[in-house]
């Protein structure tokens, strides 16, 4: 896929991954859609990129009419959906059962809902949209769907229970989903990263950040967003990866804790 004129949405693209990715995409001639809930980081992009270059829209990615509604008027705004990209999401450190009792259903199903609802969710409606497109290229396409899970899909350390369920299950709909959507030319591949750098790091104990870094293989950092971001770009771009979930993590394998 030729990124330039393409239209992009990037779910959480106010910061972090999803904020690095809307400058890849931009810096490649598309425009792009920022899905958040915070619109002052969103309007600082924004600033960055230009105003005929990135839109905000205000979105629950766990909400039915929140996100049908804000599709469609990205389509009339930019005049398509090419790309989409899941990076919403949200933590927890709970355990199935410890001293503070059991897991809290509520805090459990508030993981779910955002990470793994609201991804499908806004997948399902962003191939509505893609399905309405004219090709692409020569192979028929038109549109790829980029969702993110996380090295704790297949790792998951203790107190990630939720987090990981939720991850493990975009890993889970991603070849399903890349299959349902043939018909209609539309890939689906997952990033999966490892420990990527973003502020919420910044606050650690330079001793713990240390550590971090020394449980990757090579190179012994932290990943940088703007790395993910790349990734996202080359999955736009190759038309031939399609039904992958594609690690991004400098060999690392997670200890339990």
């Amino acid at each position: 896929m030729d990124l330039v004129g393409k239209v992009a949405i990037v779910t959480g693209g106010a910061s972090g991954l999803g904020e690095a990715t809307v400058d890849a995409y931009v810096a490649k001639g598309a425009k792009v859609a920022i899905f958040d809930m915070n619109e002052a980081r969103a309007n600082a992009v924004i600033e960055r990129n230009g105003h005929d270059n990135v839109a905000f829209f205000n979105v629950n990615v766990a909400d039915e009419d929140s996100v049908k509604a804000a599709i469609a008027n990205v389509v009339e705004r930019f005049g398509a959906l090419h790309i989409c990209n899941n990076f919403a999401g949200i933590g927890s450190a709970s355990k199935t059962f410890g001293k503070k009792g059991v897991f809290p259903m509520e805090e459990y199903m508030r993981v779910i809902m955002v990470n793994q609802v609201g991804t499908f969710n806004v997948s399902r409606f962003a191939a509505e949209a893609m399905a309405s497109n004219a090709t692409i290229n020569d192979d028929g396409g038109r549109g790829v769907i980029i969702n993110t899970a996380s090295i704790a899909a297949y790792e998951g350390q203790i107190g990630q229970l939720a987090y990981s369920a939720s991850k493990g299950a975009i890993v889970g709909m991603t070849l399903p989903m890349a299959r349902d959507l043939v018909p209609y030319g539309i890939r689906v591949n997952t990033i999966v990263p490892g420990l990527i750098h973003t502020p919420l790091f910044d606050s650690l104990p330079d001793e713990v950040y240390q550590s971090l870094e020394r449980t990757v293989l090579y190179p012994q950092r932290l990943g940088k967003a703007e790395e993910i971001a790349h990734l996202s770009v080359f999955i736009a771009e190759n038309d031939y990866l399609n039904g992958e979930c594609v690690r991004l993590d400098g060999g690392i394998r997670m200890q339990p804790r």
